[in-house]
């Protein structure tokens, strides 16, 4: 949580919608957001930045020595491979932590991470690289939460649960003590789960079930 003390202009990667939610938390913190990467310029720029271009242009990555970044991207895996392009470049990727956050000390977090406003993370949770914990998500002790993964609004994961890769947990979701979630999983809004789930499978209801 340090690098929110960060002073070097920042790239915003991506522009519009989750985004916007990542730059108004960044700049709480006062880390300065200057530019944003999209494919093509926004025509709404809520925060006046300046348009850097895309990744995908052969000169994108020569023009950014002086910059770090933030990920404002909502896909999950379209955010998994802009942060692997950055991290081919070498490029430092900071994580985004609201300052209403509440974290414990003991909390492991890896890069390119945002916390929204309102969250809780408590004791010996890991979360790894890339992650969304969004508005008022509850992740109680011993938490893993893969790279990628989105853990929406509102939702809650008891002790021990653990999430894999890219896997998308919906808005006020409950998953019990120790379950553990595969990759590529989607949850959806207002589901309890109750048992582990397989990679790549889609579950929804109370009790979940696979649709």
């Amino acid at each position: 949580m340090l690098e929110n003390n960060n002073s070097k202009n920042v790239v915003v990667m991506g522009y519009s919608g989750h985004s916007y939610v990542v730059v108004d938390a960044a700049i709480n913190l006062g880390i300065n957001v200057t530019h944003y990467s999209d494919e093509n310029k926004s025509g709404r720029n809520p925060f006046n930045l300046n348009y850097l271009g895309h990744e995908s242009d052969h000169d994108f990555f020569s023009k950014v020595g002086d910059f770090d970044f933030i990920l404002g991207i909502g896909n999950n895996n379209i955010r998994k491979k802009i942060y692997g392009q950055l991290k081919i470049k070498n490029q430092k990727i900071l994580n985004v932590i609201h300052p209403s956050s509440e974290i414990s000390k003991l909390v492991i977090f890896g890069k390119g991470n945002f916390v929204s406003k309102s969250t809780s993370i408590n004791s010996l949770s890991v979360i790894k690289d890339g992650c969304i914990i969004n508005t008022g998500a509850v992740i109680e002790h011993e938490c893993v939460i893969g790279d990628f993964a989105h853990i929406g609004p509102g939702s809650v994961l008891a002790g021990n649960v653990s999430i894999g890769e890219c896997s998308f947990i919906g808005a006020n979701s409950i998953i019990k003590e120790g379950v553990k979630i595969g990759k590529n999983v989607i949850i959806g809004a207002g589901s309890v789960v109750l048992k582990n789930v397989l990679d790549g499978q889609k579950l929804v209801g109370n009790p979940a079930k696979i649709i």
